[in-house]
């Protein structure tokens, strides 16, 4: 173990700091947060394994509070997406949220695919859950306020959140599944299919007509939209 100098009285924080560093450091080296034993991240800090102790009260909490340290990229990314439309807003918004997702899958997995090990409530979950929702909420709040979405905020982005969520969710579970070659592509197709089936379903009667007649309104809906992005024809 590499010797270190004792940290002055009052130093913990420190202390704490250069144990996160090592345990980052060791989790991006081998793509797994099994390799956070405390006795590892004790050697790579050279302090003993008493001393990681008095920082965090197990492996559990070592690495959440590791995983913790990435989270707050997650709101300047939703920052950056700003448009002057909402929709188009909350279109990057989902699509930032995979890119992050995707960009850090362990600390993804750790944080959003699993329950905290045996201690429900560990804080550390919630709060990265509740600051990925509270995110979403607000982009959706701001279509809603401009009536492109109808609802509830909070209810229309957990449908929406569910749906990108569960997409990388699936990339991250299962990686030899045979996903398409360009997962932008797939990930680009679930944003929309939430976004604009979000738009449509609070529109739609609660009897809706036979297939074939809706088929037939959605294709008419289709064109118009499609001709307002055809350039005017000759004076």
């Amino acid at each position: 173990m590499q010797k270190r100098v004792r940290a002055r009285r009052g130093h913990g924080p420190l202390l704490r700091e250069e144990i996160l560093r090592a345990a980052a450091a060791l989790l991006a080296e081998t793509g797994t947060e099994d390799a956070l034993t405390l006795r590892a991240v004790a050697e790579r800090t050279g302090v003993s394994t008493p001393s990681v102790y008095l920082h965090f009260a197990d492996k559990e909490a070592l690495v959440e509070a590791v995983c913790l340290r990435v989270w707050d990229e997650l709101g300047r990314l939703f920052a950056a997406c700003g448009d002057d439309d909402p929709l188009r807003t909350l279109g990057r918004c989902g699509r930032a949220y995979a890119r992050f997702a995707l960009d850090h899958p362990v600390q993804y997995r750790v944080l959003m695919m699993r329950p905290p090990a045996g201690r429900a409530g560990v804080a550390g979950v919630p709060r990265a859950a509740a600051a990925c929702f509270g995110h979403m909420v607000d982009a959706v709040a701001a279509c809603v306020r401009t009536g492109v979405l109808r609802g509830d905020p909070e209810l229309l982005a957990l449908g929406m959140w569910s749906a990108v969520h569960g997409c990388v969710s699936l990339f991250i579970a299962q990686p030899s599944f045979p996903w398409p070659g360009d997962r932008e592509a797939l990930v680009d197709h679930i944003v929309r299919v939430a976004g604009f089936g979000t738009a449509l379903a609070a529109r739609l009667p609660r009897e809706l007509p036979p297939s074939a007649e809706l088929a037939r309104e959605l294709d008419d809906l289709a064109t118009r939209l499609a001709a307002r992005e055809e350039p005017p024809g000759p004076a």
